[in-house]
């Protein structure tokens, strides 16, 4: 996959290489420099199912309800189609906090979905966190059937549907 466009780039014209983007981060053990490429390197850990990524990405004192057998299954069971970068506030390499706006297109069992979300991200000992999605309780970010119960979140928290998104409906 190193010569292949990085998954985090499929939709940007800003087409750089896996090797050149997320990989650093994913398997080199590197710290993402800003919110915006966390974020990124968040969504091809989904892309490629790696959720111990995910999880240790997540900020300290959030990773309680962390689902990773729900998560991993959800995220080996979606064909992830492309990521949009909507905008980013903050969160720049001298920031301590961030936030980013995506969409994130992927199919799961059969219905697409496009997953809107802004997210806070945060620095702590000079690595980025995600934090929380910071839209949860304002407004509907899945388009399409919603997920079941105890279904994994489709926002990422690796949080079950009915104790993160769901909860605000």
């Amino acid at each position: 996959m190193t010569d292949a466009i990085c998954p985090c780039r499929v939709i940007d014209e800003d087409k750089r290489d896996y090797a050149d983007c997320c990989k650093p981060f994913l398997e080199d053990g590197q710290a993402p420099p800003t919110a915006e490429s966390l974020m990124r390197s968040r969504y091809t850990a989904f892309v490629r199912g790696d959720i111990d990524y995910l999880e240790t990405t997540l900020a300290p004192g959030t990773r309680d309800d962390f689902d990773k057998k729900a998560i991993t299954h959800w995220a080996r069971q979606s064909q992830w189609l492309g990521l949009e970068l909507v905008s980013t506030e903050e969160g720049r390499e001298g920031d301590d906090a961030g936030y980013v706006e995506f969409i994130a297109h992927f199919d799961h069992e059969g219905e697409s979905y496009a997953h809107r979300e802004r997210s806070l991200f945060r620095k702590i000992d000079g690595r980025w966190y995600f934090q929380e999605e910071a839209n949860r309780k304002n407004q509907p970010i899945v388009k399409g059937p919603q997920p079941g119960r105890n279904d994994a979140c489709p926002c990422g928290s690796g949080k079950k549907y009915k104790k993160c998104c769901g909860a605000a409906a």
